[in-house]
């Protein structure tokens, strides 16, 4: 079966004919994603595309620190155990370029100058696309207007990291459960150092210098891991090396934060009254700056990618081509709300008045993806290219052991010194065993 005559909601798929798929015989294919909500919107919406084309789907639902980790074993070792991947905007050039995933320009019918050319580079490699994006983001500042309003505090257009800590110091109340600040502490490339590795770049740091030597023991890390520490045990939620992404978007949701700085995905749910306690009293700015004004917000772009191991590659590329979809986007609108749909990837959302009236950060978010530039970060020169993250096969396991001992310092199992000494010893360690350095 065709996409023919497909209806998602009220709107026609009228576009996505792929003839490898037609008058196939039924599949079963296994999908490893993310747990975050707009794929638990994806899983809730994909039987109406299984009773379609007859085929189904096993999926494979993680967290995502053990989500990389599977796939990065099972891509290495080309196991074949999934046939598409949940996947970010680091992972796709580097294993496309390795020949791990399978090229996915050319789809009949797909819309590909829709989506937003930054998203689309950011998936690429030597001009060729390796993954779909299902929904992108940078990072912003989401606060508690009533809070804000009470104390008599006005969130500036662009905040400092000096005045997010005065914010924080009079907003938190811990009697009441109520924390001036959440941020990441759950260690991971992904968790933590998505957004330490913002704070490291708006303090004038980097990770390499243009010969690849560490700077993990260089003044600006000492800057933000000691801001780091000061407004997480002085201001933050307890237990915080337990809450990432969607631990601290809980926390907000139910009117624990006063401020939360992450993922610009995260506004259609803390917006979304039916998802969010405070959905009417949150307001929105940039990333905050420190010392310099570069590198202070991520970019990031999930993605449904498929490996070259596959024995189901036409029905694979099927699903991936109506899960990034303009009208997969449409559905969404129409069955969970505008506010819900995956943002990020496509110009078209954005000239959507539905979704203009549903979501008012949909302008501030559309800006800081397209202002985010992942070759131009840092304050310093760097060999490398990416914002919170290198792009280097090696960065995985290095990011992770760094976000490990920034987040012993947090749990007051190391000092601050000791973290950044271990750091800097990995990074060198493992750069000068990969080669890049001498």
């Amino acid at each position: 079966m065709t996409f023919k005559h497909v209806l998602l909601g009220s709107t026609a798929y009228a576009g996505l004919i792929l003839g490898s798929a037609a008058g196939a015989s039924a599949e079963e294919i296994t999908i490893a994603t993310v747990n975050n909500g707009d794929m638990i919107v994806m899983q809730e919406l994909a039987p109406q595309w299984e009773e379609k084309t007859g085929n189904t789907i096993n999926w494979v639902v993680l967290e995502e620190n053990v989500l990389r980790e599977r796939v990065t074993t099972d891509i290495a070792t080309q196991g074949g155990q999934y046939d598409i991947m949940t996947i970010g905007s680091y992972e796709a050039p580097i294993w496309g370029k390795q020949g791990w995933l399978t090229e996915m320009d050319g789809i009949d019918g797909y819309d590909y100058d829709d989506l937003i050319p930054a998203v689309k580079a950011g998936l690429s490699s030597d001009g060729k696309l390796f993954a779909l994006p299902f929904y992108a983001e940078s990072s912003f500042t989401m606060y508690r207007t009533d809070l804000f309003e009470e104390a008599g505090l006005e969130m500036p257009e662009q905040p400092t990291y000096e005045q997010i800590a005065e914010f924080a110091k009079t907003l938190t109340d811990k009697d009441n459960e109520q924390y001036g600040i959440c941020l990441r502490g759950k260690p991971g490339w992904g968790e933590n150092m998505a957004f330490f590795g913002t704070l490291v770049n708006t303090n004038g740091g980097a990770w390499f210098d243009q010969n690849w030597n560490p700077q993990l023991d260089q003044q600006p890390w000492a800057d933000a891991l000691d801001y780091y520490l000061d407004v997480m045990n002085n201001y933050g939620p307890p237990g915080a090396t337990s809450n990432g992404y969607n631990e601290n978007q809980a926390l907000f949701q139910t009117g624990k934060c006063a401020m939360w700085i992450d993922a610009t995905s995260a506004a259609g749910r803390v917006f979304d009254p039916a998802q969010s306690d405070v959905a009417d009293k949150v307001g929105f700015a940039v990333a905050p700056i420190a010392s310099v004004d570069k590198g202070n917000a991520w970019f990031w772009a999930w993605s449904l990618a498929i490996p070259t191991s596959t024995k189901k590659a036409d029905v694979a590329k099927d699903f991936v081509a109506w899960a990034t979809s303009q009208e997969y986007v449409n559905l969404v609108g129409e069955e969970k709300g505008w506010v819900a749909v995956p943002p990020g990837t496509r110009t078209s959302t954005y000239e959507n008045q539905n979704y203009q009236d549903a979501a008012p950060f949909a302008a501030t978010v559309l800006s800081a993806i397209q202002n985010a530039d992942p070759a131009d970060a840092t304050a310093m020169a760097v060999p490398y290219t990416g914002i919170q993250y290198v792009s280097i096969p090696e960065f995985q396991g290095l990011g992770t052991a760094v976000g490990q001992n920034i987040s012993a310092a947090l749990a007051g199992q190391s000092s601050a010194e000791d973290a950044l000494a271990a750091s800097q010893a990995t990074a060198k360690r493992e750069m000068t065993r990969s080669g890049y350095i001498k």
